[in-house]
């Protein structure tokens, strides 16, 4: 059986939050958003990063089997954005089954649904990055309009695909009423949303935007206090969304 070549950013053994139990998980290089609070920026350039195959990946994730399967772990392909290299995912995807591994894949929703749907029917989980519920602000805050994202959610919904959902809390950007409430009646609607995180912004990522030479125009802005976020999570336990 041949195998797809794709481009890594970087791997991570015994992760612990890109999924449920020890993940191996494949950060894929590459990216067509510019998230204002993105972490990796360095991850963008669809050129860097090195090669590998799909085979390599998953005989790399097979190393550390007893820890995935003691713990209901498996393999998360992460980014970078992953449905970028639909192919070598797809694969990745299809080659880990082989081998009674799970799959996860950690995403923007940013592709053209034709060219990801075999990559989202066969992974197991998906864990979808809303950037802000209101379409209008997609492009301000992500650098690209929401209609492909809220084409992959649409699709996600109607498959019943199990669903991890993720939101960063940005002051002065998503930390906003309306988009807060905007968001919870999109989870209310999803009837196989298995957990949905509110995350804390953070500056960790800084020093990469100026490495990589980029303008970093979040540099004054300041994490959420620990109040308002107990506060915004409370919120949408009690409007029963998983937490």
């Amino acid at each position: 059986m041949g195998t797809v070549k794709g481009r890594i950013h970087a791997l991570e053994t015994g992760g612990m939050v890109d999924g449920p139990g020890i993940r191996f998980v494949a950060f894929l290089q590459g990216c067509p958003l510019r998230c204002l609070y993105c972490h990796n920026p360095d991850s963008w350039n669809f050129g860097k990063g090195r090669e590998m195959s799909s085979q390599e990946l998953v005989d790399e994730a097979w190393k550390y089997r007893t820890y995935m399967k003691a713990s209901g772990g498996g393999i998360t392909l992460s980014g970078g954005e992953p449905l970028s290299q639909p192919d070598f995912v797809l694969d990745v995807i299809r080659k880990a089954h082989e081998k009674d591994m799970s799959v996860a894949i950690d995403t923007s929703g940013y592709g053209l649904l034709d060219r990801v749907r075999d990559c989202l029917d066969e992974a197991d989980l998906i864990i979808l990055d809303i950037k802000t519920a209101l379409a209008e602000k997609h492009r301000e805050l992500a650098g690209v309009p929401a209609d492909r994202p809220r084409r992959i959610l649409r699709y996600l919904i109607q498959s019943r695909k199990p669903l991890w959902i993720r939101h960063v809390v940005v002051p002065g950007l998503t930390d906003r009423r309306d988009n807060l409430q905007a968001l919870k009646e999109i989870l209310k609607d999803i009837p196989s949303l298995e957990k949905f995180e509110l995350l804390p912004f953070h500056k960790m990522g800084e020093e990469k935007w100026v490495q990589e030479g980029l303008q970093y125009s979040l540099g004054r802005t300041s994490p959420p206090d620990r109040e308002f976020m107990d506060r915004i999570t409370s919120e949408f336990r009690n409007a029963g969304i998983p937490m």
